[in-house]
C-alpha cells in the first residue's frame, strides 16, 4: 500500500491522537512525543508548516505529496506547540516539551538549597514562577484568568511553599538525614494543591466547558472543573515525586560513603551537579508518565452531569447525549 495519504482508502482522524488515549499505556505514548524536549528548539517556519498541514487536513485539502509519517509528524508537533482548545502557539516554556528540561535545573536548586533561608525562599520563588506559567499556558479552553488572579495564586503558592519548607526545616534542623531533604517536595506539593486551583479560579466558578463530538461549546460544568483541577494537580504531584524523593534517598546514601568523605572537593561542589543530573533523568521518564495518568480530552454522558447543566443541553435541537471536555494540563 502507498505511503502517501491521498492513496489511503480510509484516512486517518487527526482529530484524535495516533495513539488510543483509553489506554494509559497509548497516552503515555502520545506525552512521550508530544513532550519531547527537542521540538522546543523547531524553528517557527516548522511550527507553521505543520499547522498548516494540520488545519488543511482538518479542511479536506490533502497535498498529493503527504506521506503517513509527515501527517503524523506535523500533528505531533502541532499538539506539542499550540494549545488543543484555543489552537494559539503556547508560550515555549510553559510547554509539556519544557517541562523535563526547565524543571531539571529548578529540582537541583530546590534540593540543594534547602538549608539556608536565602536558598529556600530563592529556589521556590523561581520554582512557582515556572509553574504560574505553565498552569496558565495550560489552562483549560477559553477560561478567562485575570492577570490579577494570576498574580494572586502565584503570591500564594510562592508564599505557601517557602512557608512549608522554612517550618518543615524548623522542625528537622537538626537532622541531616533523609527527613530534612525530603522538605522541597512536601514545599511543591503543598504549593501545587494551591497555585492550580486558583489560576483555574474561573473554571470553578462558570464551569469547564462541554463540547459535542463536532466541538460546539454546548454548556460549562463546575462540577467537572472541580474534577479537571484536582486530576490535573494529582498529576503534577506525580511527575514531581520520583525525582524529588528518589534523588534526595540516593544523594543521602552517597554522602554517608567513605568515598564521599574523603573527598573534600567533592563535597564541597558535587551536590547541585548531581541532583540536577539525577532529575533529569526522572523527569524524563515522569513528565509523560505523569501527564498520562488520566485523559486530557474525555468523553462523558449528559446523564451524568449536574441536573442544571443536563437541563440547559436538553433544550438544545438534537441534543447530544454524550459531551466531551479537556481537563487541561
Amino acid at each position: 500500500m502507498s505511503d502517501l495519504v491521498i492513496k489511503q482508502k480510509i484516512l486517518p482522524d487527526i482529530s484524535k491522537s495516533k495513539w488510543d488515549q483509553n489506554t494509559y499505556s497509548g497516552r503515555v505514548k502520545h506525552y512521550f512525543a508530544s513532550a519531547n524536549p527537542m521540538t522546543l528548539f523547531t524553528s517557527s517556519v516548522t511550527q507553521e508548516k505543520c499547522r498548516k498541514i494540520v488545519l488543511d487536513y482538518k479542511k479536506g485539502v490533502i497535498s498529493p505529496d503527504l506521506t503517513m509519517d509527515q501527517l503524523w509528524d506535523a500533528k505531533i508537533l502541532y499538539d506539542s506547540v499550540y494549545h488543543p482548545d484555543t489552537g494559539e502557539k503556547m508560550f515555549f516554556l510553559g510547554r509539556m516539551s519544557a517541562q523535563m528540561p526547565a524543571n531539571m535545573v529548578i529540582t537541583g536548586l530546590l534540593l540543594s538549597c534547602y538549608r539556608s533561608c536565602p536558598g529556600v525562599i530563592f529556589s521556590h520563588w523561581i520554582n512557582q514562577s515556572f509553574n504560574a506559567i505553565v498552569n496558565y499556558t495550560n489552562r483549560s479552553g477559553n477560561s478567562k484568568t485575570t492577570n490579577q488572579q494570576l498574580f494572586y495564586s502565584y503570591c500564594c503558592a510562592t508564599g505557601a511553599a517557602t512557608t512549608a519548607a522554612l517550618g518543615l526545616n524548623m522542625m528537622v534542623k537538626n537532622s541531616y538525614g533523609l527527613a530534612a531533604r525530603l522538605v522541597p517536595f512536601a514545599a511543591v506539593a503543598a504549593a501545587n494543591a494551591i497555585n492550580i486551583p486558583m489560576v483555574r479560579a474561573n473554571e470553578l466558578t462558570e464551569g469547564i466547558e462541554l463540547c459535542d463530538e463536532n466541538d460546539q461549546l454546548v454548556a460549562k460544568s463546575r462540577q467537572l472543573a472541580a474534577l479537571s483541577i484536582a486530576q490535573v494537580t494529582l498529576s503534577r504531584i506525580a511527575m514531581a515525586m520520583p525525582d524529588m524523593v528518589l534523588s534526595p534517598v540516593i544523594m543521602n546514601r552517597f554522602t554517608r560513603s567513605a568515598y564521599y568523605k574523603a573527598r573534600p572537593l567533592i563535597q564541597k561542589y558535587s551536590d547541585m551537579p548531581i541532583q540536577t543530573f539525577l532529575a533529569g533523568i526522572g523527569l524524563y521518564f515522569t513528565t509523560p508518565l505523569g501527564c498520562a495518568l488520566f485523559p486530557q480530552r474525555t468523553a462523558i454522558e449528559v446523564s451524568q452531569l449536574e441536573t442544571t447543566v443536563q437541563n440547559q443541553i436538553l433544550t438544545r435541537k438534537d441534543p447530544p447525549s454524550v459531551v466531551y471536555y479537556n481537563k487541561g494540563l
